[in-house]
């Protein structure tokens, strides 16, 4: 069942041109000049009950945006959308109750007071029954295992566990749909890892509706099975991780453990050496060549190990935005955009 439904989806802005100097400021003041910017284009988009999907796109392509459409915090310029069967811009009170948004660069808490104040508060506002309210509290503290921190005022708080009481308290009202806007936007390694596994494990239980947008690829790897790209607010791709290697991708890595004792030399003339530690050496080869290296490699040197890999993803979703906004690229590999 469609969850989320995009129609032509747009969203355009008039900007301000202010110019440089005092008397073009004063001019500014008589006549101003604005540009149209338009950060949502005509994007058509279907999301399913209990999928997770990741909305990826480099800075300024719209995927901030479209996630304050869809949570009803701004009005389209055209086209339409459904959330639920709901009109997010309506903003009708049993819409609100069944959506959460996390945005990772803003914060919902009270600074100053402890995170249970914030949580009452949010109990009030989505009047939550008091023992269901309670037990969800237990539930989240408990996965997250934040429990002896909910009394400490925010500010006191890590970047990591701060953002761990934003996504208790996004989760209060047990929403059906969840957008995530950079959830995972400046903490550590073990931050983000421990996010993660609380955000898989409450999904798969839950079996919410979850929009993730990140810069962070092992979010992606580690969360979702469907990828979408927009840029420049279309959106350039929509399918699988898999198929997104595949469709920008038509290289792999292949590791070499050399045996000792053993002269390695002109390995560029099998593919682009990224790395050379002998005896080990990493290479770059086109994907359709890779059994014909190998074949050559074998023949002439005597190898102890392989490992053939696609590409990082971070690299493959790094040359899909560089080949978005290469039109030129584009025209020459038509095939490689939905």
């Amino acid at each position: 069942m469609a969850i989320i439904e995009l129609q032509g989806l747009a969203k355009s802005y008039r900007v301000y041109q202010k110019q440089e100097g005092l008397l073009a400021s004063f001019r500014g003041l008589l006549r101003r000049q604005y540009q149209e910017i338009h950060a949502v284009r005509c994007v058509d988009l279907t999301v399913q009950q209990g999928e997770f999907v990741a909305f990826l796109g480099p800075n300024g392509a719209g995927k901030t945006t479209t996630l304050k459409l869809l949570s009803g915090v701004i009005s389209p310029s055209g086209g339409g959308a459904r959330v639920m069967g709901h009109v997010p811009w309506r903003r009708e009170n049993s819409y609100r109750r069944r959506f959460a948004l996390v945005m990772g660069q803003k914060n919902q808490l009270w600074w100053d007071l402890p995170a249970q104040e914030s949580f009452r508060l949010h109990q009030q506002i989505y009047r939550i029954a008091p023992e269901s309210f309670q037990r969800t509290l237990d539930e989240l503290t408990d996965l997250l295992n934040v429990g002896s921190l909910v009394r400490q005022p925010v500010r006191e708080l890590s970047l990591g566990e701060r953002m761990k009481m934003e996504l208790i308290a996004a989760m209060l009202h047990s929403p059906d749909v969840l957008f995530l806007d950079e959830p995972t936007i400046g903490l550590d390694v073990v931050a983000q890892h421990k996010i993660q596994q609380f955000l898989k494990f409450y999904q798969q239980q839950r079996k919410i509706t979850i929009l993730l947008t990140s810069h962070y690829m092992k979010d992606v790897a580690a969360l979702c099975q469907r990828v979408v790209i927009i840029a420049e607010g279309h959106i350039q791709y929509d399918g699988s991780l898999v198929g997104i290697i595949d469709r920008f991708s038509g290289e792999k890595v292949v590791t070499l453990q050399f045996a000792e004792d053993q002269a390695i030399d002109s390995l560029d003339q099998y593919g682009t050496v990224l790395d050379a530690q002998p005896p080990k050496v990493r290479l770059r080869i086109g994907r359709s060549e890779v059994p014909k290296v190998l074949a050559a490699i074998l023949n002439r040197f005597t190898i102890d190990d392989i490992a053939v890999e696609d590409p990082p993803l971070e690299d493959v979703i790094a040359k899909a935005f560089l080949q978005v906004d290469d039109p030129a690229g584009l025209e020459s590999h038509p095939d490689r955009l939905a």
